[in-house]
């Protein structure tokens, strides 16, 4: 449904929410046609920019596609904020998606998609309607690796359950996209992606995502990307994994009548997980410390720290030698250690590499060795740095990159967000080679 938004001077007979909300998105952002109205947010062309659009919610909470509704004041602004959040979280992470900015309380600026209507659940416990489709798997059955389901968006049936056949029998073609075995192999990859990312950040705030659905747009390059809104309403949420506690909308679809006092509870939840989203993003602490025996070997280290600061880690370089220095080095490693923060050791040196080793009998901190070798060199500098004495559990990498990525798979032990970047980086090796070999196999030779 396409629509012209009104004057300013006609705008009385809107309800009062949006009355509110059309100033506020005015103040940033121009908009246009009315693009698309759903049972809870609206969505507008942006004048100055046709390749961005805006989403504003509705104080609006609705279940049983549309048939309970209620008027939920604040809850426009609490979904915002919800899904600002966890496209932050998405956004740092590396994953492609459509969110682009807040534009005010109750709405934010994302990329202009064409939609796929299809929503993507995952799932990693069984409950809700899928224990109704598989009667006989008990509530809370664990699937490992989660479980994928697709349903067709259609509220007249039900969203009925798709299979991946089905999508791609039916021909759906977005922006020039047509959604054929290969975009549903990379959607299927992204979707579990996102819920991997979003369980292992929700565990840090010892609360258990259950399931949570998701959905797909083609911006107008013709690229799939994470879009719509992901918020109370996309998941369920069981704080210490105790159904009991849920702090989802499942509190409002189990609601046989519905008083204000209910709606309040059910306000308060969503509140509550806002509050806590705001952990889920924490500034960078994980540390990498490339220490280098020489500083004609800083064109090495800087790759290795630009590699690093890519996964999310912060980088920090420093020169010293284990043989003309033993003292100052020690000195050095105190350093860190007094601090109290997490910190992986890279140590870069050649020849006769001291550094790793000196550094390895001295601390508990990982110690990676990277040799900056050379052709002339490279089987004595790399026998230096795995011929170790006894005791010592330096371990050793050719390339710049491959010491970033183990110091980030150190860190990814504890830190959820570089976790997160190694997830990506996963996903993104998939799609690369899906779309070299898509473009292969249509080559005309």
């Amino acid at each position: 449904m396409l629509e012209t938004l009104r004057p300013i001077s006609k705008l009385n007979n809107l309800p009062a929410f949006l009355f509110h909300s059309y100033f506020k998105i005015m103040e940033g952002c121009k908009t246009g046609k009315l693009i698309i109205e759903g049972k809870t947010k609206q969505v507008f062309e942006l004048v100055d920019n046709p390749s961005l659009c805006l989403l504003l919610s509705k104080d609006r909470i609705t279940a049983g596609d549309g048939v309970k509704s209620h008027n939920l004041e604040g809850k426009a602004a609490i979904s915002t904020a919800t899904n600002a959040k966890v496209f932050e979280l998405l956004n740092k992470a590396g994953l492609k998606t459509a969110f682009v900015k807040l534009a005010g309380e109750k709405a934010f600026v994302a990329k202009k998609c064409e939609m796929v209507p299809i929503e993507w659940v995952t799932r990693r416990l069984a409950t809700g309607s899928f224990l109704k489709r598989h009667t006989g798997v008990p509530e809370g059955y664990r699937f490992n690796p989660p479980l994928q389901e697709t349903f067709f968006k259609d509220d007249a049936n039900h969203d009925p359950q798709w299979s991946e056949q089905q999508i791609i029998s039916a021909g759906f073609k977005f922006n020039g996209v047509t959604i054929g075995k290969d975009e549903v192999d990379i959607m299927q990859r992204m979707a579990l992606a996102v819920f991997e990312i979003l369980e292992r950040a929700w565990a840090t705030r010892d609360c258990a995502l259950i399931d949570m659905k998701i959905e797909f747009g083609v911006d107008t390059d013709g690229e799939i990307l994470v879009s719509d809104i992901i918020d109370s309403d996309s998941w369920r949420l069981w704080p210490s994994g105790d159904k009991r506690l849920m702090k989802d909308k499942q509190v409002y679809r189990n609601l046989t009548t519905v008083t204000d006092a209910d709606l309040q509870t059910v306000k308060r939840n969503f509140e509550w997980v806002a509050e806590q989203l705001d952990y889920l993003v924490p500034p960078t602490k994980s540390m990498v410390v490339i220490l280098m025996g020489s500083p004609s070997d800083e064109d090495h280290c800087k790759k290795i720290a630009k590699y690093a600061t890519d996964l999310g880690l912060r980088a920090q370089m420093r020169v010293t030698s284990a043989h003309k220095g033993t003292v100052e080095t020690l000195r050095i490693l105190a350093e860190y250690e007094g601090t109290g923060e997490k910190v992986v050791l890279i140590a870069v040196a050649g020849r006769s590499n001291g550094l790793g080793p000196v550094l390895s009998g001295n601390t508990a901190f990982p110690v990676i060795n990277c040799p900056p070798v050379t052709t002339e060199n490279v089987d004595q500098d790399i026998w230096s740095s795995l011929n170790v004495p006894s005791g010592l559990g330096c371990t050793t990498v050719r390339y710049p990159e491959s010491a970033a990525l183990a110091a980030a798979q150190i860190h990814a032990l504890h830190d959820h967000v570089v976790w997160s970047r190694l997830r990506v980086k996963q996903l993104n090796n998939f799609v690369t080679l899906k779309q070299a070999d898509m473009k292969f196999r249509n080559l005309k030779i």
